[in-house]
């Protein structure tokens, strides 16, 4: 479908590709990762035809069509979001327009259209089922019946995405190009986007910093490194597996070379005077000539050990909602919400889009007043809200470094240098003017800022937007570590897993904790989702409205009926278990073996043994022909497992 050559590209004297090579073919599912600044976004410039490689050939398949979602909008117009969804190409606005205007265009005008020819030829291009399809996907995404026809500039950045996003699924293109899709999803959003996908029909190729939804989606990771399109098979947790083998793999091959390299130059140095020796001499020379230099592995990012500030030890009841009540004009967000946050929480606010958890943590903030109601702070607690626009805040002017120190109270050098390590901040890089970093950067930056001098009640805004994966790690290790009380919204699963030990759930202002981390919040949801005839209660409601004493009471059928049930269910789920395991088993196994015959095959001494080397070289592809069997029956196993 689509072939890169040796393509290379250059910027300011910074080389992003150095005759790099990738094909794509029908059915993959690829996600393009590398730091921020790698060239992941130019590669798709060059795929599009916008920006011209330096060297190199792209070819694409004859009538393959392409999709692009970039990472910015576009600017927008009088278009509704529905017709930004269904403009999925200019001749079939054109012939839409046509039919669904026909019985108003002039008689003298209709002798000269041929209507069996547009009319067919609209159908092909899906014709009245595109519009269903396009409402379809926008709720999906979040959209509402009533935001369907709401011109798009009156809508947001993130929701005028969202209905180009919608317009690509509805366009189904072979080839569909995504520069971080879940930048501008919600949640709620993010997890019916994965979905869809599972089942799209074209090859996808995406960029993105979400670990979960690349392990979820992808069967390929390419890397943009040092100039290379390195590419694993797999999702991404695959990816670093098989990264880490071949650093070993070419470390080992490298130093073996070395070696072998060592020995020819001493008998060189030894012998190449003597007059004996010196044809041996010569040939060894000529054998080092010959010789395919290894290049020395690239060294391994490091990671950052740092240590920050903790704040001060606040009281147990760190703040109070009592009766609140907040709306927006005349829409309603909270009435009558009861809700206290104790110490040492690290609580997920999850729920759609509009529910009101940005408003929460602004009404925790103190960013937002409540019309009615109180808000208390407990005893020492002090608050610091993290918005998405907080990197505003910054100091333009500023180097990076001096940056650190406009806080209240300011760090060592050594430890704020410690920190913007972590944060990809290296090197000369902690002089760099403020105002020349990248959105990415200045949000690393305030993040750096906000731990160097850390609140005892810390409230994020999707503090993972605009992150890459180092960047998303370093943070989660640092949150990790702080021992203050933590209240966050993150679309972004994996930092959820990692973070979350309570999950709020906010939906029509009513706010439900789950006293767990995510899984146990999907247990649960599941199980009410799954139960909701008998209506057994799950989480507690923090909010007014509900009488836990109304609730139905199970009769000693429908117990003795569950309880056979979980039996049934439990033996079953071993039986999966076991089998999941062996395969497991198997799998290790396999993979310890092929890791040992890479390892032997590196051994010089072995290509001298001709049946070894092919013995081994047999055993290998036997293996690796094998383990893609067993992965795929793995995950189909392992699936029936969590269906259990």
């Amino acid at each position: 479908m689509l072939i890169l050559s040796n393509v290379s590209k250059s910027f300011g004297g910074r080389t992003l590709l150095d005759e790099a090579s990738l094909s794509i073919t029908r059915g993959d599912r690829v996600g393009l990762v590398g730091p921020n600044g790698a060239g992941k976004t130019t590669l798709f410039s060059m795929i599009l035809g916008k920006v011209d490689p330096d060297g190199g050939v792209f070819q694409l398949e004859r009538n393959t069509t392409l999709g692009y979602l970039p990472q910015e909008s576009a600017p927008v117009g009088e278009e509704t979001a529905l017709e930004i969804a269904m403009s999925v190409n200019d001749e079939f606005v054109r012939l839409r327009k046509l039919v669904m205007d026909w019985d108003s265009v002039p008689h003298d005008e209709l002798e000269e259209l041929d209507h069996d020819r547009i009319f067919s030829r609209f159908d092909e291009l899906g014709g009245y089922q595109v519009e269903p399809k396009a409402k379809r996907i926008l709720k999906g995404l979040g959209f509402k019946d009533a935001d369907f026809d709401r011109p798009a500039r009156e809508l947001s950045g993130g929701w005028v995405m969202r209905a180009h996003l919608a317009r690509l699924l509805v366009m189904e293109p072979d080839l569909l190009m995504l520069d971080e899709p879940t930048n501008h999803l919600d949640l709620e959003a993010l997890l019916w986007f994965q979905n869809y996908l599972k089942s799209y029909p074209g090859a996808l190729f995406v960029i993105s910093h979400d670990r979960s939804f690349l392990n979820e989606l992808v069967n390929a990771i390419v890397e943009v490194n040092q100039g290379r399109l390195d590419r694993y098979t797999g999702n991404y947790d695959d990816f670093v597996r098989q990264k880490k083998e071949r650093q070993i793999q070419r470390q080992a091959a490298y130093e073996n070379q070395q070696k072998e390299l060592q020995r020819l130059q001493r008998f060189v140095d030894r012998f190449g005077a003597k007059a004996s020796k010196a044809s041996q001499a010569q040939s060894k020379i000529k054998q080092m000539e010959r010789m395919e230099l290894i290049e020395a592995p690239e060294a391994a990012a490091a990671t950052v050990s740092f240590q920050f500030p903790q704040p001060k030890r606040s009281g147990q009841r760190v703040m109070t909602l009592k009766n609140l009540y907040f709306s927006y004009g005349e829409k309603k967000v909270y009435e009558g919400v009861e809700f206290q946050v104790d110490r040492g929480e690290k609580t997920g606010l999850v729920g759609p889009n509009g529910a009101g958890k940005s408003t929460l943590l602004k009404l925790l903030a103190g960013v937002l007043q409540p019309q009615s109601g109180n808000r208390e702070l407990g005893h020492e607690a002090k608050v610091g809200y993290f918005s998405q626009n907080r990197a505003e805040n910054l100091n333009l002017k500023n180097t990076v470094l001096d940056e650190t120190f406009e806080i209240q109270n300011p760090a060592t050098e050594q430890m704020a240098r410690n920190l913007l390590g972590s944060f990809l901040f290296r090197g000369d890089d902690v002089f760099k003017k403020v105002g020349l970093l990248s959105g990415g950067e200045k949000s690393r930056l305030a993040l750096v800022k906000l731990l160097l001098d850390p609140p005892n009640f810390l409230l994020l805004d999707e503090p993972t937007t605009h992150l890459d994966i180092p960047s998303i790690d370093a943070l989660i290790q640092a949150l990790k570590a702080y021992t203050g009380t933590l209240y966050f919204v993150s679309h972004d699963v994996h930092f959820i897993r990692s973070i979350g030990d309570h999950i709020v759930h906010v939906e029509e202002g009513k706010l439900t904790r789950y006293p767990g981390g995510y899984d146990y919040y999907l247990e649960k949801t599941g199980a009410i989702n799954a139960q909701s005839s008998v209506g057994s209660p799950v989480g507690d409601k923090l909010s007014t409205g509900e009488d836990k004493s109304e609730r139905k009471q199970k009769t000693k059928e429908q117990k003795r009926l569950e309880a056979e049930a979980r039996v049934e269910r439990s033996r079953i789920r071993k039986k999966q278990e076991k089998v999941v395991k062996e395969l497991e088993i198997e799998i290790e196994k396999l993979e310890g073996r092929c890791e040992a015959i890479h390892h032997e095959l590196l051994d010089p001494e072995v290509y001298g043994q001709q049946e070894k080397a092919k013995s081994l070289n047999q055993e290998l592809k036997e293996i690796q022909d094998r383990l893609p069997e067993l992965h795929e029956k793995w995950e189909h196993e392992a699936t029936e497992l969590e269906s259990i």
